[in-house]
């Protein structure tokens, strides 16, 4: 049973009172705050976007950068704790005093 003589609602503007008038839906997905938004999103998605892409860059450039000049490093400084201990050890074994340690 439909109201007779009383103006009928519409989200899509079709159907209805037949009288062109747009709908609700179709209104407010065209007004201007809706429009702000939408640019804002975009704005915000294109930024971050970027932002990902040199975060992305910076963290290669940082983690090859690591690997070429720390890690040599680290491993060439073990290598002489291990050298220092070997002599260390030697020492003892053969019953010579143990170098002291250089003073500052």
């Amino acid at each position: 049973m439909a109201a007779e003589g009383g103006k009928r609602w519409s989200l899509s503007g079709s159907g209805g009172s037949g009288d062109g008038s747009e709908g609700v839906l179709s209104r407010v997905s065209q007004s201007a705050v809706v429009y702000k938004g939408k640019k804002v999103a975009s704005d915000a998605a294109y930024m971050t976007k970027r932002l990902l892409k040199s975060t992305g860059k910076a963290a290669w450039i940082a983690g090859t950068t690591f690997l070429i000049l720390v890690v040599p490093l680290i491993i060439e400084m073990d290598r002489e704790q291990q050298l220092n201990d070997l002599e260390l050890q030697q020492a003892s074994l053969l019953g010579t005093p143990t170098p002291a340690a250089p003073q500052k």
